[in-house]
């Protein structure tokens, strides 16, 4: 079968003999329709540093490089784990939680598999990816899709339950008013989990202009752009000179970060939904004074992917304009990955059409 596998930095391949995976008694089989290109996905090809697999494997796959990528991915159920019994039957189409975990450390026997002690992703770790014809999945983490939610939006739950975990772990209430650093691929998608939560003032701050115009378009009632306004005194002008209840940061820079926690509000949240490069300098007394709260959100549960396929079934969130081009499978670098490096401004998300040849 097809699958483009990571060989190391800036070496991906479409390689066109790959052995089909077998599906185990608990798992589904599917064949991948759409997949999403993640910032992660362009880390990785960056940086050896993204995927530290080269020589040692992963605890949980026993793999290392080459590995399968595409982790953003839905897909059709092709054949079904004999102790399956979860309601997934042949020909559903369903939108895949990529959740690797080991099912036995305090976190995960706790519920959160997303802090597992060996954390990892399909199609970035191993057991397979999005970006092939064929990849098992544990069954737990399939899930079907309505008819009123097309395939290659279920691309798009997995990015949005991002979203959706971090707005959750907020404690967000209606009519609370909000600032989101940077609107990127997430930073938009957080955008559209608040606007399902009915906030107040609804601030994005974001440098590209393009990226501004789409976070309006999504909802927000106010942008400001970095370079040309003061973050803090722009947020406390529009929110009674107090500054919003609540800070997403979804830029992952220092100057991001310091901007969130100073423009909040006393007693306010700053949750981080960023992955960071490495340290920063950071002055606690930003959160210090006003006793703020600073919170982090990494990745999903599955009530996180339950929620938003919820959600984009009954319209709360739209996010059919968040796909602004989609491409096929031997494109993914040059018209995926490179677009995205060098053109952040003009895409959100690019999606693969796997199964188009």
């Amino acid at each position: 079968m097809r699958a483009l596998r990571y060989h190391g930095p800036g070496d991906i391949r479409l390689e066109m003999d790959i052995p089909e995976p077998e599906c185990r008694v608990h798992q589904v089989k599917i064949c991948p329709s759409f997949c999403g290109i993640c910032g992660t996905d362009l880390h990785v090809y960056q940086s050896s540093n993204s995927l530290p697999f080269k020589d040692t494997p992963h605890p949980i796959t026993g793999e290392k490089w080459p590995v399968t990528l595409g982790h953003e991915f839905s897909g059709e159920v092709v054949e079904v784990g004999s102790e399956v019994r979860n309601g997934i039957r042949v020909g559903d189409r369903v939108a895949v939680q990529p959740t690797i975990c080991c099912n036995q450390c305090v976190p995960c026997k706790e519920g959160l598999t997303n802090c597992c002690d060996s954390f990892g992703f399909v199609g970035l770790m191993g057991w397979g990816g999005g970006l092939s014809d064929y990849v098992c999945v544990d069954a737990r983490f399939a899930f079907k899709l309505p008819d009123t939610i097309p395939s290659d939006i279920g691309a798009l739950v997995e990015p949005l339950a991002v979203a959706w975990h971090a707005v959750a772990l907020s404690a967000l209430k209606a009519g609370d008013d909000v600032l989101v650093m940077g609107a990127g691929p997430i930073g938009l998608a957080v955008i559209q989990c608040l606007k399902a939560r009915q906030p107040g003032q609804l601030i994005v701050a974001e440098v590209a202009a393009n990226r501004r115009k789409f976070a309006q378009q999504f909802g927000a009632t106010a942008v400001i752009d970095p370079r040309e306004q003061d973050v803090v005194s722009t947020c406390k002008l529009l929110c009674d000179g107090q500054g919003p209840a609540m800070a997403f940061d979804c830029a992952g820079v220092a100057a991001s970060i310091k901007s969130a926690c100073l423009a909040t509000r006393s007693g306010g949240t700053v949750v981080n939904v960023s992955v960071w490069d490495g340290d920063i300098p950071f002055n606690m007394n930003n959160l210090l004074f006003g006793e703020k709260r600073l919170l982090t959100a990494l990745s999903y549960t599955t009530a996180d992917f339950e929620a938003v396929i919820h959600a984009l079934d009954n319209g709360s969130i739209d996010a059919k304009d968040m796909i602004t081009r989609t491409i096929t499978i031997d494109r993914v670098v040059e018209n995926g990955i490179m677009a995205l490096t060098h053109h952040k401004d003009r895409d959100i998300k690019i999606v693969v059409d796997v199964a188009a040849r």
